[in-house]
């Protein structure tokens, strides 16, 4: 698919659609039905720290920073929609961000060697350059600064719960670009394997310092939905912790 075609197609559904996803899929938040922040504590004390969120949304992931005292708070989005319900959220509890609208690939207006933080909540899958994204990543950070993402697990993509079974739907090994109705809106996205986030993760100066793919037991041992049944027997959500060397 043309890379400009798939930028234009996502960018058009958040504009149109970011009321629709107002506060989910945000810290503590990793993933749906996915251990939390809380839980996991990847970023530690933020409080004085300078923080970058890739695909910030609607913002409710900053104000999460913000309330344990980060210094600085920096946000990309490719929805103009989007940064205009995180200003607003944000200054309606009191907070400022610096926010840029425009897609994660493309040559930003952001200060390098100057983070201690880049993360991305269920925003980085939707890059069309994924190392090149990681390495401008890297440039955003001071050394041994750290970068946290999470995303779908390409695993939970491939199979479906069918009759009381798990059915392999699609391959592991397919990372071509597909469309995707959701509502009356189109997405497209692309699944790519755990073995091209670490491999892209390295090519751009990083070391892994965690990889979590644990679901919420608790909530998963009291939900018999088709996504239960997957997400007891295979991972739903992956978050990695890597650090700037």
């Amino acid at each position: 698919m043309n890379m400009e075609q798939i930028l234009k197609t996502n960018k058009t559904y958040w504009d149109s659609k970011a009321d629709l996803w107002f506060g989910t899929t945000a810290l503590p938040t990793y993933g749906v039905k996915f251990v939390t922040e809380d839980d996991l504590h990847l970023f530690g004390d933020v409080s004085g720290k300078k923080l970058l969120e890739i695909c910030c949304g609607s913002g409710h992931s900053l104000k999460y920073h913000a309330d344990k005292g980060a210094a600085e708070l920096w946000g990309v989005d490719i929805s103009h929609k989007q940064l205009e319900n995180a200003d607003a959220y944000l200054k309606e509890h009191g907070y400022t961000a610096k926010f840029i609208c425009s897609p994660m690939e493309a040559e930003l207006n952001i200060p390098t060697n100057y983070f201690d933080f880049v993360y991305s909540i269920y925003g980085i899958g939707w890059t069309t350059d994924l190392q090149g994204t990681f390495r401008k990543i890297a440039s955003y950070l001071r050394k041994n600064g750290i970068f946290i993402f999470s995303w779908s697990h390409p695993i939970h993509k491939c199979v479906a719960a069918e009759n009381n079974m798990l059915v392999f739907k699609k391959s592991y090994f397919d990372e071509s670009w597909y469309s995707l109705s959701l509502g009356e809106g189109t997405l497209t996205l692309s699944d790519r394997k755990l073995s091209t986030y670490v491999n892209a993760l390295a090519k751009a100066g990083f070391v892994i310092e965690q990889m979590i793919e644990e679901s919420d037991g608790e909530i998963m041992k009291n939900n018999n939905s088709d996504f239960a049944k997957k997400g007891k027997m295979l991972p739903v959500t992956f978050v990695f912790k890597a650090r700037k060397l």
